[in-house]
């Protein structure tokens, strides 16, 4: 759709499936106020809802200014099925610089809200301005208000994790505290919802059943999506909780260099000699070309290892294959993400060479750390 302020947004193929139930809807609450649109009021409804979504798109922003305000990297932002979502790639690092990158969003629609209301005061009610006024108006109240209930994913889940983690001193703490608050949350609106809709309304007695499904069934997809953002909000802490311990010196294995046309079991023999796990294929002038694969190795049967060169087992070094041994944590895997292999040359910050990392050794690690108990 476009890089406001440098982020691309993108909508979601499920934004349509909302924006034609918000026509439905509103179109058929628009026969009712304004009988004499007809088909007509299906149009009005339409800009309803993309008016309603451009609504959500400034209060995703507001998150994004102020995330970016804040030094912390904006991936995205994307329109979906309930609302929208900005994808920061990294926690603030203060309570309360995550306290206001959580608020900014429902204050912005709260002050929509309010400017869509002085809006509407010299506006005739009964009119079709006057009725899409109304409904942005009151859309962006219930998104404010939603979104300041505190329990995780919602905004007000994130300010509720800053509060606990200013006294605490620990974000870990502020973030199951919000998670269960907002799996609680979840709970409480798929029994509440349909309970206060049907008190609260006035339908006819043949309507009664079937607006009783749709509000049960609309109750059970947001407490999903409440429970499934809790749940994930814990796995991502947990996820940053132990990403330091994921250092690549750590998991570096040690590597022997080697010449091209050297055999592959005389290589083996050396690397077993000197506790090396990793050979590493260099020039005349020692200079690091290629990484002798792992899994290539293993396809070598004995008896022919002899007889292969290691050259013709090594892929060439790349620059992205090339890594710092000081790199750990997110560092580590955004340099791995940025360029995909199998194996990794690990350099001291004088160039020399320190061994090879092998991805598969950082998901072990990964998936160890994160067995662990918090």
């Amino acid at each position: 759709m476009g890089r406001p302020f440098g982020v691309p947004v993108y909508v979601a193929p499920s934004w349509f499936l909302v924006a034609a139930l918000i026509t439905w809807v509103f179109g058929g609450q628009l026969d009712r106020v304004l009988p004499e649109l007809g088909a007509a009021r299906y149009l009005v409804s339409l800009f309803f809802a993309v008016a309603f979504y451009a609504s959500v798109l400034v209060h995703e922003l507001a998150h994004t200014v102020a995330a970016l305000r804040f030094k912390l990297p904006v991936r995205r932002i994307q329109l979906q099925f309930f609302g929208g979502v900005s994808e920061i790639e990294k926690e603030a690092e203060t309570p309360g610089r995550e306290f206001v990158l959580a608020f900014v969003g429902p204050l912005l629609s709260l002050v929509l809200a309010g400017v869509f209301y002085a809006a509407l005061l010299p506006v005739e009610p009964d009119s079709v301005p006057g009725v899409l006024l109304a409904g942005l108006m009151v859309s962006n109240l219930i998104v404010a208000v939603f979104n300041l209930l505190p329990g995780l994913p919602l905004d007000g889940g994130r300010m509720l994790r800053a509060v606990v983690w200013k006294i605490t001193g620990k974000p870990m703490s502020g973030t199951v505290a919000a998670a269960w608050v907002g799996r609680a949350l979840a709970i409480a609106v798929l029994i509440g919802l349909p309970l206060a809709t049907q008190s609260l309304g006035s339908k006819a007695a043949d309507d009664v059943g079937m607006d009783t499904v749709m509000d049960a069934l609309l109750a059970a997809i947001l407490a999903a999506i409440i429970w499934t953002g809790a749940g994930n909000s814990l796995r991502m802490a947990r996820l940053r909780e132990h990403l330091p311990e994921l250092r690549a010196r750590a998991l570096t294995r040690r590597a022997v260099p080697v010449q091209a046309d050297t055999p592959l079991s005389e290589a083996l023999r050396r690397a077993n000699a000197s506790g090396a796990r990793a050979l590493v294929v260099v020039d005349a002038d020692g200079t690091p070309a290629s990484l002798v694969r792992e899994a290539a190795i293993v396809g070598v049967p004995e008896h022919r290892r002899p007889w292969v060169a290691v050259s013709t087992l090594a892929q060439d070094l790349t620059d992205g294959m090339r890594v710092s041994a000081e790199l750990s944590g997110e560092e580590l895997l955004d340099a791995l993400r940025a360029n995909p292999a199998t194996e990794y040359l690990v350099v001291e910050e004088t160039g020399e060479i320190y061994g090879v990392l092998s991805a598969a050794d950082v998901e072990r690690a990964f998936v160890k750390a994160m067995a662990r108990p918090s």
